[in-house]
């Protein structure tokens, strides 16, 4: 038998990993050249392409599913985004990027099949209920290649430790541009980068300020969803597969980095 202890503080550890090389292909060349295959504008690929998964989804509603951008900017971008391409085809289009990305960038990882498998095993186990985005892609079509089945599997994971992190946020009273601006790695100028103009970003700081508390409840909310994925990780995996997991994802971020670098 497992045990959730035997998993302490791997999630904590594996965040940085899955959080950047999940969400790296969103914002990378590979996704803009499908995006002008597809005939979307610029830019816009990331907001149809995610949330088409759900299929047409308002821009009101989609706003609140990504949660760290102002309401404008889905406004401005999904609906003629979903008028140029319909939810199947924006879906395989995102998949598409993701898939691109990963053939640039994981095609050297040592045996890519088996660390897709570990992250797999622990995303088809996960409740997904009350996460939609997540439960989305994780119901979606998955490549078959085992370098694209990677990179897939890596978009999928951060779509559940992203889900349970908003949901942990909810439990402790803060919202999604409230952790921003606590978050070490976030603050004001992640809240510009993220398309909120330098009054709303204003606003927005000054209102957490107002709150006393505001570092305690994000460093709860930060330990409930390490809770979270370090019980699935400790269900699903066994000790060694633990230790296999998160020597693979070192290597794996080691690998990506230094080729970037290069």
């Amino acid at each position: 038998m497992t045990t959730i202890e035997g998993a302490a503080g791997l999630a904590n550890r594996i965040r940085p990993v899955v959080q950047v090389l999940g969400g790296r292909f969103m914002t990378s060349p590979e996704l803009a050249e499908v995006e002008a295959e597809v005939g979307l504008p610029p830019r816009s690929l990331y907001v149809r392409g995610r949330s088409a998964v759900l299929g047409d989804v308002p821009p009101k509603v989609a706003a609140e599913l990504f949660g760290i951008f102002p309401h404008w900017l889905f406004d401005f971008v999904l609906p003629p985004a979903t008028a140029a391409l319909d939810a199947p085809a924006a879906v395989r289009a995102y998949a598409e990027s993701s898939a691109r990305w990963s053939r640039v960038h994981l095609s050297a990882v040592p045996e890519p099949g088996r660390l897709a498998d570990l992250l797999f095993r622990v995303v088809d186990a996960a409740d997904a209920s009350g996460l939609a985005l997540f439960a989305g892609w994780k119901d979606a079509s998955r490549p078959e290649g085992d370098v694209e089945r990677l990179g897939f599997a890596l978009m999928v994971f951060r779509e559940l430790r992203g889900g349970l992190h908003f949901a942990a946020l909810r439990t402790v009273g803060l919202s999604v541009p409230e952790a921003v601006i606590v978050d070490p790695e976030g603050g004001r100028a992640r809240l510009l980068r993220t398309a909120w103009p330098e009054e709303a970003a204003d606003e927005l700081v000054a209102a957490a300020a107002r709150k006393p508390d505001l570092r305690e409840r994000w460093h709860r909310a930060e330990a409930l969803t390490d809770d979270r994925v370090d019980e699935l990780l400790a269900s699903e995996l066994a000790d060694l597969e633990r230790v296999e997991l998160e020597h693979r994802l070192a290597e794996l971020f080691a690998q990506v980095e230094t080729s970037r670098g290069a």
